[in-house]
């Protein structure tokens, strides 16, 4: 039934004179649970002292009461994760808490380490590092704890130069909270001001449920301390390049967050305008698949003058589950997702407008039961271009052979899913309706990557690389 990129993570970071901090945390994470299911973290620092609680599940599963009151200080980092590197089980879940030479540090990060595994061997050999799980995020923990370095500053740029990938890090130690954003800005990371404190958060929209103000990004390469002092940037690593990924656009991000200075609906609005300038076809209804190409739906309809209605009904009760639907519930699987609306649709000819097709394993059922329902035409059109290739860099999409678009053409992937026509937005039309050409990452499209990568990447290599 999943057909979508999988998650990334998400990072949230607090420091101020707030009474419950933890509580704040909390409220804020469960803004960014889109960004990770699996597991759900909380670590404050009081005194100098670091109060750790995380769970599995989501952050209203991880968390009672009684938990967030054991939580006591007033500064705090927060974590919701998606594995993308390393299983998902309770060693896992972050924030991840050691002690080294460099002082005691919890730490949270979102993104991908793709040469995590030779710096891990790296800090065993040379300093005797030792390691509880099997994450990337753990080799930044214990890199910034082992290394030798005058300050904090110093350690941060090692790291830079020595990390490859995506990596927005919020972490505690004794001088207080940093912040810190690979040198290519892969992935987001904004700074925002409530009351008297600071706030550091993957997305906005974690800012906006906890009151707090967008002030800018984290700018890519940067690392930002905060503490009595006030907020300043440590470290600048930015070479004058940049690659946010682009998928935070087309899907991840929540639509009301502001990326790059601009409302994640404004730009999924803007494919879908550019969507239909590219791929028009004569219809009586625009529709989209619920939840997350609504945005490009209504630029499609916008720019089409063809009607939007609403045509399928998500049940947004139905998520991650551990209980495994049987066979017959497996083939009626996605009725447990979606339900059309049949008054809408019977004899209609519709375009059905969606953010992406991954594996090209649900679209099919979708569109056998929009006709079920009396469709006419059914014409569905993508607001993204092909994904051909995966991603490398904090997003569990898929492996190479698990994308349908991989090795087919257009009209080859149409005869799969079973529509009357099939089209995708390009990639030039994408760049030209996020605004900044250059500036993002593509891989995923292109096969090209701002960084090079190393093939048959698996999330696992730790577990197979390291018993």
């Amino acid at each position: 039934m999943i057909d979508s990129p999988r998650e990334a993570c998400g990072v949230f970071g607090l420091y101020g004179h707030i009474d419950d901090v933890a509580r704040t945390i909390f409220f804020g994470l469960t803004a960014l649970q889109h960004r990770g299911q699996e597991s759900a973290g909380i670590a404050t620092m009081d005194n100098g002292k670091i109060h750790l609680q995380t769970g599995m599940g989501l952050v209203s599963q991880a968390f009672i009461e009684s938990d967030l009151r054991k939580l006591p200080g007033t500064i705090g980092i927060g974590h919701t994760r998606y594995s993308t590197t390393g299983s998902s089980e309770s060693r896992n879940a972050q924030p991840f808490v050691a002690q080294g030479p460099n002082g005691t540090i919890a730490l949270a990060h979102n993104g991908n380490v793709i040469n995590a595994l030779s710096l891990r061997q790296q800090l065993i050999t040379d300093y005797g590092s030792q390691f509880l799980t099997t994450t990337d995020s753990e080799v930044i923990l214990q890199f910034l704890l082992s290394i030798p370095g005058l300050s904090w500053a110093d350690r941060i740029g090692q790291l830079m130069r020595e990390f490859q990938g995506a990596y927005s890090v919020v972490f505690l130690c004794d001088d207080g909270l940093i912040a810190i954003r690979d040198p290519l800005g892969v992935r987001p990371l904004c700074l925002g001001s409530v009351q008297d404190g600071w706030v550091v958060a993957s997305e906005s929209c974690a800012l906006d449920q906890i009151g707090a103000e967008i002030i800018r990004e984290v700018e890519p390469g940067e690392a930002i301390l905060i503490n009595n002092n006030g907020l300043q940037t440590i470290y600048n690593g930015n070479k004058g390049k940049r690659a946010t990924c682009s998928f935070e656009f087309i899907y991840f991000a929540r639509p009301d967050s502001i990326i790059d200075d601009n409302l994640v609906y404004s730009k999924r609005m803007a494919m879908g305008r550019q969507l239909a300038i590219e791929q028009s076809v004569d219809a009586d209804l625009v529709i989209p698949v619920p939840d997350s190409a609504i945005p490009a739906g209504v630029g499609y309809a916008s720019e089409s003058g063809i009607p939007y209605q609403d045509g399928l009904i998500k049940n947004r009760n139905v998520g991650r589950t551990f209980i495994q639907p049987d066979q017959r519930m497996r083939e009626q699987g996605v009725r447990m997702k979606f339900n059309p609306l049949v008054d809408v649709l019977y004899g209609k000819r519709i375009i059905v407008v969606d953010d992406s097709i991954v594996r090209g394993n649900t679209t099919p059922h979708v569109i056998s039961l929009l006709r079920k329902a009396g469709a006419k035409e059914i014409h569905w059109r993508v607001a993204s271009p092909p994904i051909v290739s995966p991603c490398h860099f904090g997003v569990d999409m898929a492996t190479q052979d698990e994308l349908i678009a991989a090795n087919r053409s257009v009209s080859e992937i149409n005869e799969i899913i079973g529509a009357d026509s099939l089209g995708y937005l390009s990639i030039k039309g994408m760049l030209n309706a996020l605004g900044s050409e250059g500036m993002h990452c593509t891989g995923c499209f292109t096969r090209e990557y701002p960084i090079p990568i190393q093939l048959g990447m698996d999330k696992y290599l730790f577990e197979k690389n390291t018993k």
